[in-house]
């Protein structure tokens, strides 16, 4: 066994379902997960309802955010008619994103010509994230290069993605990328065993794309959880929505990795928190911090999660890390599986 004091972790990409999706996350919920996996800093997701698209609905969604226990960054999202609205607010956000290929939620931008206004809108300081699968991916890079902006691919699932981001990479794109857990620890082969619970966007790839992960992890600049909580009910129901909930679960998998020597501490910490940092321009305290072990097996729980659905995709896995301890500006945050964090301890950032 091993003990480690790690920098409290910055997840780019998290649904805290506010507004208008509370039956499935709160901030309060959201944020105490967060802070039990170990996370100080999360960057939230646009595709609320209503969706979070410009001045007002930003002004709205961070006034809603100001109790949440870690810090919070918010995005804009992109419509098809809403380019120099989004781009007026940006100051207020951590970037943009675009939503080219299915999802959950209201928001997508599929037309070139709508794609192309908003690379030529949006402030050239701040990243635009895209949701984009596999041809997209392409168009996404094009665009950046043409526009002169940072681009940066949300959830790499597959081989041929990750592939064409360390091409572009080597060509001297401005191009960087996140992977998520479920695409590094879970692949189609355990839809079976999960059935409605393991559907996501993007789906669960082949045992062979999650192997590609792996061998390019030289190319991902950011482990994200895209953590995206349903209740059981909406999973286990007629019309299940794609997405799982993350926050809780990344360390102890990523540390599991490391035990196994798979990477190391250090490449951890940087995917996971200094290089999300420095993309997203996230100031982190010195006095923020998870401490961590290493070593002794157990295996995740079906309950007992401070996510509001109160279940995960990994339950029942076998795992080698866990989450001792986690400070935020110096105070105790997380200790001993309970949230000592009052509301509002942390802070909406970009404003």
């Amino acid at each position: 066994m091993s003990l480690h004091t790690l920098p409290g972790l910055v997840d780019v990409h998290v649904h805290l379902r506010v507004p208008g999706g509370e039956h499935k996350e709160t901030v309060a919920s959201g944020t105490s997960a967060a802070l039990a996996g170990g996370v100080t800093a999360v960057l939230a997701m646009p595709n609320t309802s209503p969706p979070i698209t410009d001045g007002a609905s930003l002004d709205a969604a961070r006034a809603a955010h100001a109790e949440a226990r870690c810090d919070v960054g918010i995005f804009l999202g992109a419509t098809d008619d809403n380019a120099e609205a989004a781009a007026a607010a940006a100051d207020g956000a951590c970037g943009l994103k675009i939503y080219v290929n299915e999802t959950f939620g209201p928001l997508r931008v599929e037309a070139l010509p709508t794609l192309a206004a908003h690379f030529a809108a949006w402030p050239r300081g701040k990243p635009i994230v895209l949701h984009a699968e596999e041809v997209a991916v392409a168009t996404a890079i094009g665009l950046g290069a043409t526009y002169g902006q940072h681009v940066h691919i949300a959830h790499v699932s597959r081989a041929q993605e990750i592939e064409l981001i360390a091409a572009a990479k080597q060509a001297g794109l401005r191009v960087t990328c996140e992977v998520a857990p479920h695409h590094l620890f879970l692949c189609e082969t355990d839809l079976p065993r999960l059935g409605t619970f393991g559907l996501m966007r993007p789906p669960l790839a082949r045992p062979a794309d999650r192997d590609a992960l792996w061998s390019h992890l030289d190319a991902v600049d950011c482990i994200a959880t895209d953590h995206a909580p349903h209740s059981r009910e909406e999973k286990a129901g007629p019309k299940p929505p794609p997405g799982v909930p993350g926050l809780e679960t990344t360390l102890p998998l990523m540390l599991t990795a490391v035990h196994e020597g798979r990477l190391t501490l250090e490449r951890l910490v940087e995917l996971c928190s200094t290089t999300p940092a420095r993309l997203f321009g996230i100031e982190t305290p010195n006095e923020s911090s998870v401490e961590v072990e290493i070593g002794p097996a157990r295996q995740l729980p079906e309950r007992g999660w401070q996510t509001k659905p109160d279940w995960s995709a990994f339950a029942g896995m076998t795992v080698h890390g866990r989450v001792l301890r986690t400070t935020l500006r110096g105070q105790v945050v997380f200790e001993d599986g309970r949230i000592t964090a009052r509301p509002g301890a942390g802070r909406v950032l970009f404003g």
